[in-house]
C-alpha cells in the first residue's frame, strides 16, 4: 500500500488527460496507491476542492494559504472555519518562500505564525512549504511551539541540517519526484542519510513528475516511482518504503482514518 501524502487533485488536467477525479484515483489505485491527501493552497479554491473529493473516503484534505498565494487573500476566521471540517486532517500548505517573493517575507511570517497557532489549537499537523528560508522556518516553528502539533516539510529540497532540526521538533520529511532528477545530488544524499521512519512520499501533482515522466503532468499514480527510488537510495525494497511511509502517514495525520 502507498499513500500520496501531498497532491493537488483540483489542479490536474480534466480536459483531456483525465475524465474526472475518480479516473485519477482509479489509475493510482491500480498501482497500489490507496490513500491521498489533497492539499489546499487558497481559501477561495478550498470549497470547490472539498466538493470534488467529498465522495471519496480514502481522500483526505488539508486547508491553508500557500506563502506564494497570500495576496489572493487571507482571513483567519475563514481558515479556522474551513479547517475545522472533519475531512481536514492537516493545516497548510503554509510556510515561507523567499525565492519568488522576498519582499513579502514579513507578511509571510505573520500568516505562517497564524497557521501554526491554529494547528496547535485544532491538534492538526502542519504541511510546510519552505524555500530559501531555512533559518526563519525552523526559528518560527520553535518560537510558536509547533512540536505540539507536529507536521511535515513537504517536497523537501533543503539541507540535512534543516531536516534534522525539523525531526527534532517531531516533524517528518516528505520526498517528491525531485529525488529522481539527475541534478538532485544533494537531495539524494540527504535521503540516504535520513531514517525511513521519518519519511513520507508524495507527488505534489500536477507538478514535478518523477523520471521517467518528467516534463509531463504529474499524477498520484507516479508516487510509486518516488518510493522505488527511495528504496534504491536506502538499500531497501520498494515494498518496505511503501509500508513504512504509509505507517508514518497515519501516525502523523492521526485524524485520517483507514
Amino acid at each position: 500500500m502507498l499513500v500520496d501524502s501531498h497532491c493537488h487533485l483540483d489542479k490536474l488536467n480534466y480536459d483531456g488527460l483525465h475524465t474526472d477525479v475518480a479516473d485519477v484515483l482509479a489509475k493510482a489505485q491500480a498501482r497500489g496507491v490507496e490513500y491521498f491527501l489533497s492539499v489546499g493552497v487558497t481559501l477561495n479554491s478550498f470549497p470547490a476542492m472539498m466538493e470534488m473529493i467529498a465522495p471519496f473516503d480514502h481522500v483526505f484534505a488539508s486547508c491553508g494559504v500557500h506563502p506564494l498565494d497570500i495576496e489572493a487573500g487571507f482571513d483567519y476566521d475563514q481558515l479556522r472555519q474551513y479547517a475545522s471540517d472533519d475531512k481536514v486532517v492537516a493545516i497548510g500548505e503554509t510556510g515561507l518562500d523567499y525565492h519568488y517573493q522576498p519582499e513579502l517575507a514579513e507578511q509571510q511570517q505573520d500568516i505562517f505564525r497564524q497557521h501554526i497557532r491554529l494547528a496547535v489549537e485544532l491538534n492538526k499537523p502542519l504541511i510546510i512549504h519552505t524555500r530559501m528560508a531555512r533559518e526563519d522556518t525552523i526559528r518560527i516553528l520553535r518560537e510558536e511551539g509547533a512540536e505540539r502539533c507536529g507536521g511535515v516539510l513537504h517536497c523537501f529540497t533543503e539541507s540535512l541540517e534543516m531536516a534534522e532540526a525539523a525531526i527534532e521538533l517531531g516533524f517528518y520529511i516528505s520526498i517528491s519526484g525531485i529525488v529522481t532528477f539527475n541534478k538532485a545530488a544533494e537531495l539524494k544524499d540527504v535521503v540516504s542519510r535520513l531514517p525511513l521512519e521519518r519519511l513520507l512520499v508524495e507527488t505534489d501533482s500536477p507538478y514535478l513528475a518523477p523520471v521517467p515522466y518528467r516534463g509531463k503532468e504529474n499524477q498520484p499514480a507516479y508516487v510509486k516511482e518516488v518510493a522505488e527510488y527511495i528504496g534504491l537510495l536506502k538499500g531497501v525494497s520498494a515494498d518496505e518504503v511503501a509500508r513504512v511511509s504509509s505507517e508514518n502517514f497515519f501516525r502523523l495525520f492521526s485524524q485520517a482514518k483507514r
